[in-house]
């Protein structure tokens, strides 16, 4: 999977970790998320793992045809699988900082839905990088979007043009020692050192 410029969507990522138990309308408000990705042919990348609306939504979307990207630190890996093959392909890393990265990396937009800890870090941490001008993909409009459909959601996405902060417009995030403003993907060190 490749990214692509926030204006041509393409990957979209989902993330939660919500085991919904008794919540069943989660369920079916998760399964038309994946449904609705499948069928405008989007390809969704998630936090894999066995348990959690995250694997509803991969799962509902595989099944329809989205190529699927299951991202998951190794750590993670022995109790966030299930003995069967996982949904799409599977990417291990070595750890959450990376996870976030990459997750940066390949996906085009952001959904969360109800999660975990990790789920609310990485709510976070991409919210305050768009703000931060490292990156223009949606997850927000002053701060998020929000719909009450799988499709209005999707068709806000698409609609997304990015309205940074004037204050954070001369930030340079260049990765070029040359001094050009070029933006090529790159991997975020986020090991914080003491």
């Amino acid at each position: 999977m490749t990214a692509t410029s926030s204006s041509q969507l393409k990957n979209i990522c989902v993330l939660s970790r919500f085991r919904y138990g008794k919540y069943k309308e989660f369920v079916q408000a998760t399964v038309d998320l994946g449904r609705a990705i499948a069928k405008r042919k989007l390809h969704l990348v998630y936090g894999e793992g066995d348990r959690g609306l995250s694997k509803l939504v991969s799962e509902a979307a595989f099944v329809l045809g989205s190529q699927v990207l299951g991202i998951i630190p190794k750590a993670l890996k022995p109790l966030g699988c299930l003995p069967d093959p996982p949904t799409g392909e599977e990417l291990v890393v070595s750890g959450m900082q990376e996870r976030i990265s990459e997750m940066l990396n390949h996906a085009d937009a952001f959904i969360f839905l109800p999660g975990d800890l990790a789920t609310l870090e990485a709510l976070i941490t991409f919210a305050s990088w768009a703000h931060l001008n490292i990156h223009k993909k949606p997850i927000a409009k002053k701060l998020f979007i929000c719909a009450p459909t799988a499709n209005e959601l999707l068709n806000f996405l698409q609609a997304y043009k990015p309205e940074p902060d004037p204050m954070t417009l001369a930030l340079d995030w260049a990765t070029n020692d040359d001094g050009s403003n070029s933006r090529k993907k790159c991997k975020l060190s986020l090991t914080l050192h003491l």
